[in-house]
């Protein structure tokens, strides 16, 4: 897995405008910097979301938002990789039937459950009804389970411009509170005031809500995948001639990525 140099490069930018602004604006930018604010939000944010959600899955979305940095796994090269990949297994079956896949497709799926559990179907000679049937369930069930992660993110993203704003109504009380002592500490006061409510937006838009957006994107790439493989195991299950399930598999990808039979031949 590669580094995914646009999501940093993209982040750079964002947060580097946000300092450059304030650099350029202002001598004392050292007050756009305080821990308080920063604990309140991200501190109160991150408590909602371990009271709303189970500790496990508030983990695995916090860990999450650091693997949008680097690059997925699934493509358009691989989505055009598999359909060749099934055409080959097709001609196989064709030429031994099913159980002839076995011995070709155990080496392939390594690592990639998914497959696997499919491969297993189409040796063990289910139809391609119940091929169908039980890959769409296992598609979704899981599309389901790996999304509950985008659902937690976005709740924080709602959360935390709350905490903001609760923080600079506590600035604002403490403000307010000592305004006849020194009136002359309200502009100040004020300022720091808001950051809280700066910061909850900032990781409202900048942190959670991007990451949330990439991650349910992947997954649903992932999700299309799998849809394309199963279409691939499908007809396999229901024997059709290898062009077949070339013609019906490149009905799914854009035209620009055709796998041609023909073409990888004389390669």
């Amino acid at each position: 897995m590669g580094v995914s140099f646009s999501t940093i490069i993209s982040l750079l930018i964002a947060f580097g405008m946000f300092i450059g602004a304030i650099v350029w604006e202002t001598d004392h930018y050292i007050i756009f910097f305080s821990l308080t604010s920063f604990v309140m939000v991200v501190g109160g944010t991150l408590a909602a979301g371990f009271v709303s959600y189970e500790p496990r899955y508030v983990i695995l979305s916090l860990k999450l938002i650091g693997r949008i940095l680097f690059t997925p796994k699934v493509g358009r090269d691989i989505l055009k990789a598999e359909v060749g990949r099934m055409i080959r297994w097709a001609y196989i079956v064709q030429k031994g039937g099913p159980p002839a896949l076995e011995s070709e497709a155990s080496k392939a799926v390594q690592g990639d459950k998914f497959l696997k559990f499919g491969i297993e179907m189409v040796v063990s000679g289910y139809s391609g009804d119940e091929v169908r049937d039980i890959m769409t369930n296992l598609i979704e069930t899981t599309f389901g389970r790996n999304t509950v992660q985008v659902h937690i993110l976005r709740f924080l993203a709602s959360t935390s411009p709350a905490f903001g704003m609760i923080g600079t109504l506590i600035g604002l009380v403490i403000m307010l509170d000592k305004m006849g002592e020194d009136p002359t500490k309200l502009g100040p006061g004020l300022a720091i005031a808001l950051i809280t409510t700066l910061y909850g937006v900032l990781f409202a838009r900048l942190v959670y809500i991007p990451a949330a957006n990439k991650i349910m994107q992947r997954e649903q790439i992932v999700r299309f995948r799998n849809y394309l493989v199963a279409e691939g195991l499908i007809l396999m299950a229901d024997r059709k001639s290898p062009r077949y399930i070339q013609d019906k598999m490149n009905s799914y990808l854009d035209p620009a990525i055709h796998f041609n039979i023909d073409k990888a031949r004389k390669k």
